[in-house]
């Protein structure tokens, strides 16, 4: 019993390398600095004194977690405005003493959870304005500039140091995956495994607030899953499943001579290499039925009748995704459903090689299925 419970004092590892630790601290250090220098400018160095706490706890958050969902821009301007609201409430209801400082805070929290910008500092900046009877108080309404600023200003820092030294900041909203046919059917992914409801009743069941956010934990689970599938399917690279035999055209192809290609051998994609057989753009069926060449006239059969020669150059995708020789299997899953590709090339030393197809990946995973079940 005393073992379980003194185990669960040891600190839990952390996931990140202590590179990561010096950006946070050099960010956090520059930050508070900046805030508070420019505070005292402006409000005096007393004022600045009260008010300097939370800054430098919000800061931990903001340039070590700074993708967690405390950590977000509406999380702290959110709630250093409800958390000086509250205080103000507290202050003119009971005074300036601690059972108002406590009241202020829990009417903080709960003003927090209401407008979704929980940020634990906003409690301390609750507490200080609460308590500050010489500085803070006598502002009454006019102590929102102080503790705004402070925030914008705290903020703006993160926004410009996080994003210089390669931590995207804030975190983008990402929207629910569509369905590529753009159907009412949900995604492929989320036909088998979890999906969103599955997350969201997950995250009912917890109960408890969670700081990570809703496509961090989606992320981290599909990652995990991705982990897995590539641990039980063993070493299966694209060099082994990809087509070698690969037909493809030039820039100066002309849109005829593609279409000829594509439909005598019954293909839908045509890459189009230069001379040193680099890829440089693809062509699909899809894209010659939506040039003018196509539209102008009868549908495909149009296409041989027109006579200005519109080359491949004029319609191909460029840049391609691409995957080289030693991509696992598991990575070429995703890039063949979720974004709709009918096939990938295949690079070795930036030399197009072939093209992993969606028949080569069925093929490919109908026999690691019968390899399983044996």
């Amino acid at each position: 019993m005393i073992k379980s419970i003194l185990s669960s004092f040891y600190p839990a590892p952390l996931n990140t390398k202590p590179r990561e630790w010096l950006r946070a601290s050099v960010g956090a250090c520059a930050g508070v600095l900046v805030t508070s220098l420019v505070c005292q400018y402006f409000y005096g160095l007393e004022l600045t004194l009260h008010l300097i706490g939370p800054v430098g706890a919000s800061a931990v958050l903001l340039f070590a977690v700074s993708t967690g969902a405390l950590a977000q821009p509406w999380s702290i301007v959110g709630s250093y405005f409800v958390a000086t609201l509250a205080a103000l409430i507290a202050v003119h209801l009971f005074g300036h003493s601690f059972p108002s400082a406590s009241f202020a805070a829990g009417l903080a929290i709960a003003a927090m959870c209401v407008f979704r910008c929980l940020h634990p500092p906003g409690g301390a900046v609750a507490l200080c304005v609460v308590l500050s009877q010489t500085d803070l108080a006598p502002l009454g309404l006019q102590v929102f500039c102080p503790v705004m600023l402070n925030a914008g200003i705290l903020l703006g820092c993160a926004l410009v140091f996080n994003n210089l030294t390669g931590v995207r900041y804030p975190k983008a909203h990402v929207n629910p995956s569509a369905e590529i046919n753009h159907t009412k059917d949900i995604p492929p992914f989320e036909r088998i495994g979890f999906n969103s409801d599955d997350l969201d009743a997950a995250l009912a069941d917890v109960g408890e607030f969670v700081d990570v956010t809703r496509e961090d934990l989606e992320s981290i689970i599909r990652s995990t899953e991705k982990h897995a599938l590539r641990r039980s399917m063993g070493d299966i690279q694209a060099s082994h499943i990809m087509s070698k035999d690969v037909l493809s055209g030039t820039p100066q192809t002309t849109i005829k001579e593609a279409v000829r290609t594509l439909m005598h051998h019954h293909i839908k994609t045509l890459p189009v290499l230069n001379d040193d057989k680099h890829i440089v753009g693809i062509v699909s069926l899809t894209d010659i039925i939506k040039h003018p060449v196509a539209t102008r006239s009868t549908g495909l059969s149009g296409v041989f009748g027109f006579k200005k020669k519109t080359l491949l150059k004029d319609i191909m995708h460029a840049p391609v995704t691409c995957v080289t020789t030693t991509a696992h299997i598991v990575e070429l899953i995703p890039l063949l459903s979720k974004q709709g590709l009918h096939c990938i090339p295949v690079l070795q030393d930036d030399v197009f090689v072939g093209v992993v197809t969606q028949t080569d990946l069925i093929a490919a995973l109908h026999r690691d299925l019968i390899v399983h079940l044996h």
